[in-house]
């Protein structure tokens, strides 16, 4: 029997469609020039983005009411200012560093990628991020999406099931016709196992000593070396 046709492409999209740890970097690196800060912006970046997956743990696990991620975000950041000791920032400027997460840029082929898919198959966000973050990244980076899904339009964080169950639901197809997209093995294992079809394609995102999510761990539908690697083997 045919696989059943792919209608939609979501995609996860920290990692995976835009660089995040350069660009939580580059922002350091303004912040320390306009106001004095010296630190390890790396460092910094690192630790900001390494109190993401125990903040939304928190929910997950029931501890917490769903809140958005730029909430969790400008949490983490105020706890990363108070351990590296930076007291320049006032609450305006702390707002500011927080929406460096809605100016994030793209990786080199994700537009190319992305418009290539589009022009065959909804493409969506699937991500944690919030609708105002998503947003602002895709006018700021001229990401082409059809609509943004993810957390707070379902209501939950990924790798919750019904993170990837709501969103083909709202796009009002089976499950076997959306494809989760993303460079990180787990969130593909959480779509697989919910019915939806996985592509994989490797970044290089965590630091220079990052070594998990360089290749597949599991057996994905389609395997590319980026985005516009995805497009040729849709057709597209």
């Amino acid at each position: 029997m045919a696989a059943p046709v792919i209608k939609a492409l979501i995609f996860d999209v920290f990692g995976s469609v835009v660089d995040w740890r350069a660009s939580i970097i580059r922002e350091g690196q303004a912040v320390g020039k306009r106001y004095g800060i010296e630190t390890d912006w790396a460092a910094f970046a690192d630790g900001w983005r390494g109190l993401y997956q125990p903040a939304m743990a928190r929910i997950r696990n029931g501890e917490r009411d769903f809140v958005k991620l730029d909430v969790l975000h400008r949490e983490n950041l105020v706890e990363m200012l108070a351990k590296t000791g930076i007291t320049q920032l006032d609450e305006a400027a702390i707002d500011d560093f927080n929406h460096a997460w809605h100016r994030l840029a793209p990786w080199p082929d994700s537009v190319e990628g992305l418009t290539r898919l589009k022009s065959k198959h909804i493409i969506a966000t699937q991500s944690n991020g919030n609708v105002a973050l998503m947003v602002n990244m895709a006018k700021n980076a001229g990401l082409p999406w059809d609509t943004i899904l993810g957390a707070e339009v379902v209501g939950y964080y990924k790798p919750q099931p019904q993170a990837y169950i709501r969103a083909c639901e709202m796009l009002d197809l089976p499950r076997d016709q959306v494809m989760m997209s993303a460079a990180h093995n787990d969130d593909l294992a959480a779509a697989k196992a919910c019915g939806l079809r996985t592509a994989f394609f490797p970044r290089k995102d965590r630091g220079p000593d990052q070594t998990a999510g360089l290749t597949p761990e599991h057996d994905f539908d389609y395997v590319a070396t980026d985005l516009i690697d995805l497009a040729r083997q849709l057709g597209c």
